[in-house]
């Protein structure tokens, strides 16, 4: 697939619609008071992150699963629920805490793979389920999870890439497709301790201060989840499509369509890029300078032919909608 092909396609995905249905939320949150109060980052990122009080962060997120993944993979869908919200903690710096969850089914019955799934990646991350909402007499399946973390003074943020920033991208490529969706699993044949280790390498990057901005990779794929980081950060970013770390044998538009179920995209001076690929070498995980962070507001891709196709123009429609706070009135 040509490059023109490929990020065509990639403007059409179905991850994509999903992120571009949040755009509405930025005026009603506002019209429901000021969140700057509270949280030390804007809304918009992976998690709020609320000062302790004591130097440090606490971390809150929630993730909601789609109906239909529910109702045909219900163990799967389960596992992710926890999966997802602790991945987003890890994403900001932090390290989880505990899980809650809102579960709507049509019946007990249904309802029991939902709960083992969750169980599973529960023990498997170290991260307890302490309570939730549960409804067996629901129309249809239904689920959500949310997540508690704590997370140090320094925190990964998608608000603080830089032009200039080299864009690195770190994913697990020992894993394997998830039946007919677009998912790469390389967690739930994993052992818990390495899934754990890996994970912790993102608040070892912020603590050490090696790169101030970072994202997991949502449904967007990676390119959607670079076109969020870029506008919440209020610049522009070039992938090199040919630079990503990919798995053997698997086409690149199948690739940049999927969610990984580890996969991280980071801002960082490009002094430190070195030493933030040695580390995730150092753990088996794929990490690969993957393009920059320029002041022009478009999220554009490439590739070794040098060759530039517009994935996203942010100064004339915003993707999520949150940028930065500075941001002018107006713009998107």
């Amino acid at each position: 697939m040509d490059l023109s092909t490929l990020t065509t396609h990639l403007r059409g995905l179905k991850g994509v619609a999903h992120k571009l249905d949040i755009r509405p939320v930025r005026d009603l949150i506002a019209a429901a008071g000021p969140s700057g109060t509270l949280n030390a980052v804007p809304v918009g990122d992976d998690c709020a992150a609320i000062p302790d009080g004591a130097g440090g962060h606490l971390l809150f997120a929630i993730e909601g699963m789609l109906d239909e993944f529910v109702a045909a993979e219900p163990w799967f869908a389960g596992y992710c629920a926890v999966m997802v919200n602790v991945s987003d903690v890890y994403a900001m710096g932090g390290r989880p805490t505990a899980i809650v969850d809102a579960l709507w089914t049509a019946s007990a019955d249904r309802a029991g793979p939902v709960w083992a799934g969750m169980a599973a990646a529960a023990a498997k991350y170290g991260v307890p389920i302490v309570g939730g909402h549960t409804n067996s007499r629901a129309s249809g399946d239904h689920l959500a999870a949310a997540v508690l973390g704590r997370a140090g003074p320094r925190l990964l943020t998608s608000f603080d890439a830089r032009p200039g920033d080299a864009l690195v991208v770190a994913v697990d490529l020992r894993g394997e497709w998830f039946g007919p969706y677009p998912y790469w699993n390389a967690s739930t044949n994993a052992p818990g301790d390495r899934l754990r280790g890996d994970l912790g390498l993102l608040p070892g990057l912020a603590e050490d201060g090696l790169c101030r901005a970072a994202k997991d990779v949502s449904m967007g794929g990676l390119v959607g989840t670079a076109a969020m980081l870029a506008e919440c950060s209020g610049v522009g970013v070039t992938m090199d499509v040919s630079a990503v770390p990919v798995p053997p044998g698997v086409r690149m538009e199948k690739w940049l369509s999927a969610f990984p179920s580890y996969g991280f995209l980071m801002a960082a001076d490009p002094r430190n890029v070195l030493q933030i690929r040695s580390r995730f070498a150092a753990r088996g995980i794929a990490a690969a300078a993957a393009g920059s962070f320029d002041a022009s507001g478009r999220v554009a891709l490439t590739d070794r032919t040098g060759v530039r196709e517009e994935f996203w123009d942010l100064r004339r429609a915003g993707f999520i909608g949150f940028g930065p706070p500075s941001r002018p009135e107006g713009h998107p």
